[in-house]
């Protein structure tokens, strides 16, 4: 799987010394740091740059604060965000937006807790918040967030003869993870070629698919191109059978035990 989700020894260590700094000068706790983006979807570039997300955990006064404030004059903030540099951009959510989110069953959290490439994690907080996902996950909900994010891409990129190529990938990933809701109903996996193996395991689509992404994974950038008719096609019929949302269900979850979920982790992953 290495060289479908690459990442450099280099690149590992330089996002654990930066973890390991941003535990030192914000004084909270990773709880998970994983890759998002192409690298976790797994077709990255040689050249694409690393996206780190990870959720973490402040010492539990710091969410008793009165005026929510962390200095004179500044706002409580629920994320932390360093300068995105020319290979890695790291960023993360507090615990209390990240069980927020997965409350509005929020497609990108569920990605980070099933993304191939792991950092660090504490095994019992991604199993609390993966125990929260599923008891909060929304099918329709997420359903519709990766139909328009297909229909986007779809519209932006790949109408007409010329097409951005690499474009291909951000319309079929979400076109593949809407059928797998309806198909399987959990949530999708994040990693492409899990999608591609369940949906489209051969045929003459796949093989299009599949020199796409040899292409894709050996070219620094892939500029725009001739439409893949196989591939056009494909993603074309797909939309065009879809006139209204599927019937699944919208989810639901227990405020209160989301509360209580929170409190148990404040009490249990916190800085000590």
């Amino acid at each position: 799987m290495d060289d479908i989700h690459p990442i450099a020894p280099d690149k590992r260590a330089a996002i654990l010394a930066t973890l390991a700094d941003i535990e030192r000068t914000h004084d909270v706790r990773v709880l998970l740091a994983c890759e998002s983006g192409s690298r976790g979807w797994g077709f990255s570039s040689p050249d694409s740059d690393y996206d780190a997300r990870f959720i973490y955990v402040h010492r539990q006064p710091w969410y008793l604060s009165v005026n929510e404030s962390t200095g004179p004059g500044q706002a409580q903030r629920d994320v932390i965000e360093l300068p995105i540099d020319d290979e890695l951009d790291v960023s993360g959510w507090d615990l209390r937006k990240a069980l927020r989110l997965v409350s509005k069953s929020n497609p990108t959290l569920i990605e980070w807790l099933r993304s191939p490439i792991i950092y660090q994690h504490d095994a019992d907080a991604v199993r609390d918040l993966w125990d929260a996902a599923e008891r909060f996950y929304s099918p329709l909900g997420t359903w519709w967030h990766y139909y328009n994010m297909a229909c986007s891409n779809h519209r932006g990129y790949l109408r007409g003869e010329t097409v951005r190529t690499k474009k291909y990938l951000y319309v079929l990933r979400p076109l593949l993870a809407c059928q797998w809701i309806e198909h399987e109903g959990t949530p999708p996996p994040m990693a492409f070629e899990d999608l591609l193996q369940r949906l489209l395991p051969d045929g003459a689509v796949r093989e299009a698919i599949d020199a796409l992404l040899v292409v894709k994974r050996a070219s620094a950038e892939i500029a725009a191109g001739p439409r893949i008719a196989a591939i056009s096609d494909y993603i074309d019929a797909t939309l065009a059978k879809r006139t209204e949302g599927p019937q699944l269900p919208a989810g639901h979850g227990d405020a209160t035990w989301l509360d209580g979920l929170f409190r148990q982790m404040l009490a249990t992953h916190a800085p000590a």
